[in-house]
């Protein structure tokens, strides 16, 4: 009896399957390694190492460094957003998802600090070698779609009439800038010696001072 072939269209599969696999293996590698030792001290040789291909498939999959740098942030970057939205989801009214949102910027940061760096990349392309224009735009896309979340929620509070503000986008990015410039405190001695206080409080009181501006009819500008 005749053995049978195996289908063109299945050894296309089987195939594309592998390189999938095999693209896998290298980001999780270096995610492992860059967030191990930072981009700069990052050595590809050891990311083909562990994830068990020459140094020159890795190259196949993604073109420098800096792009295998921003496909691990991009990663984490989805994961975050979709979280994020959830969070947001996850409470009635505006006001309790506005909470909701902060409490998990700051637990989701705690846990994860390594997913922060999606939204810092850009600011240190020079450091992380001349970034192709298409990877920024990844990263700034990325950035806006989390920002709108924050937005939408303002927005319905406007909607629900418990939030006074005729430009949620600039609420949302006053919002954005201050958490995330309380998370860099943390990052540096001096400065959370300055602030003084944990930094889950400070989220809180941040949050708090937020809805008092937001739900004062005067500060509708």
């Amino acid at each position: 009896m005749k053995e049978a072939t195996t289908s063109e269209p299945d050894t296309a599969t089987r195939r594309e399957a592998k390189k999938a696999a095999q693209r896998q293996r290298i980001l999780d590698a270096a995610r492992e390694v860059y967030f191990r030792d930072g981009f700069m001290e990052a050595n590809l040789d050891e990311v083909a190492q562990i994830a068990g291909v020459a140094k020159g498939t890795l190259y196949r999959y993604f073109e420098s460094k800096a792009d295998l740098y921003l496909a691990v942030l991009s990663h984490n970057g989805q994961v975050f957003e979709e979280r994020m939205r959830a969070a947001a989801e996850s409470a009635p009214g505006a006001p309790e998802q506005l909470r909701a949102v902060g409490r998990f910027y700051h637990s989701h940061w705690s846990q994860h600090p390594e997913y922060f760096e999606i939204f810092w990349a850009v600011d240190n392309q020079e450091l992380i070698g001349g970034l192709p224009s298409e990877v920024v735009d990844e990263v700034s896309r990325l950035w806006t779609s989390c920002l709108r979340i924050l937005e939408d929620v303002i927005r319905r509070g406007v909607e629900q009439g418990s939030f006074h503000t005729k430009d949620p986008w600039a609420v949302a990015n006053i919002v954005w800038t201050v958490a995330n410039g309380l998370i860099r405190t943390e990052q540096v001695d001096a400065r959370r010696k300055i602030r003084g206080g944990d930094l889950e409080r400070a989220f809180e009181e941040m949050t708090q001072f937020v809805l008092l501006g937001l739900t004062n009819p005067d500060g509708d500008g």
